[in-house]
């Protein structure tokens, strides 16, 4: 049984000018203990994703449509009480601002301690779950804005899994955080993962970091899934030329080349161009990208591409 899986969601935004579908037709699994990561530009529609998945979305925001089955329990149909006993016990979020995440007038052991009384759970070893995530004893005493930001996001980290979930969305939990921090930062989650034997979706726009985490890979563009396959896989040989412009544009460590980027602009998702969404600014679009949507299909090995030529 998969861990998660997201079977056909979609996610829309009323918009004066017209309907904003940010998430169009996904689907995609999370095996139990893996390590899944989902990238994609700016309004590609990574983290309306994982709100849906935490059944977060708020007007006029809505989910349209598709199943969110976490084991065998499809969150989409849990009533409001039912969803909130979910969150934290059986998923969690990792949250990309931590300090708009927290209460700046909280201490953070006390947060944590909320946490677990929201969810009839008596607090208790608040310092030993502060310790799993490296953080130095009194922790529990301080205020967030007396802790750095690598030491917040542990505390967002060990608010998430104080009780046990089974899956971790991670939503880009090291943006602003230096490089020597964000190593940090990914090591507490590894180690965390490992301690909980849970899967991990995390989100974000780094490929090198996702190259080095995780086991898997989704690329997302203008709201769909247009590839999915297992990390080495994907670096060594995208099948995508969205994927594969990403990878291009990453700096060489071995020799000194001018950077490349993506041309032109992604597109509005409330009016997306005929056929392939990314034909506009690919290289190797033909006529029929331009009239016919290609739909994601296994071409081997567990790699999935949504490309006419893949």
């Amino acid at each position: 049984m998969n861990a998660l899986r997201i079977e056909g969601l979609r996610v829309s935004f009323d918009h004066p000018l017209g309907v904003v579908r940010a998430v169009d037709d996904v689907s995609f699994a999370l095996r139990p203990n893996e390590r899944f990561g989902l990238v994609g530009e700016s309004g590609s529609g990574k983290s309306t994703m994982a709100l849906a998945i935490m059944r977060m979305i708020r007007p006029p925001g809505h989910i349209d449509g598709g199943d969110i089955l976490l084991g065998d329990t499809n969150l989409s149909t849990l009533s409001g009480d039912a969803i909130r006993r979910t969150r934290l016990a059986g998923i969690a979020m990792v949250p990309q601002g931590s300090m708009n995440a927290l209460n700046p007038v909280m201490r953070v052991g006390a947060q944590v301690a909320d946490a677990m009384r929201d969810h009839g759970v008596q607090p208790r070893d608040i310092d030993q779950l502060m310790a799993r995530v490296g953080l130095p004893a009194g922790t529990v005493e301080k205020y967030p804005h007396e802790l750095s930001g690598g030491m917040k996001q542990r505390v967002c980290i060990a608010i998430a899994i104080c009780l046990r979930p089974t899956v971790i969305i991670a939503d880009e939990p090291t943006s602003a955080l230096d490089v020597v921090v964000q190593r940090q930062v990914m090591r507490t989650l590894a180690v965390v993962q490992q301690d909980l034997n849970a899967a991990i979706l995390l989100i974000g726009h780094d490929m090198g970091l996702m190259a080095q985490f995780v086991d898997r890979l989704g690329v997302m563009y203008a709201g769909r899934l247009v590839e999915i396959a297992p990390i080495a896989e994907i670096v060594r040989k995208p099948r995508h030329p969205y994927t594969e412009m990403l990878i291009a544009s990453l700096p060489s460590m071995d020799h000194k080349d001018a950077l490349r980027g993506i041309p032109g602009l992604a597109p509005l998702l409330r009016d997306l161009p005929s056929g392939c969404a990314f034909h506009p600014r690919c290289p190797k679009a033909r006529d029929r990208c331009r009239a016919e949507r290609p739909l994601p299909r296994e071409i081997e090995g567990g790699v999935l591409a949504a490309c006419h030529f893949a």
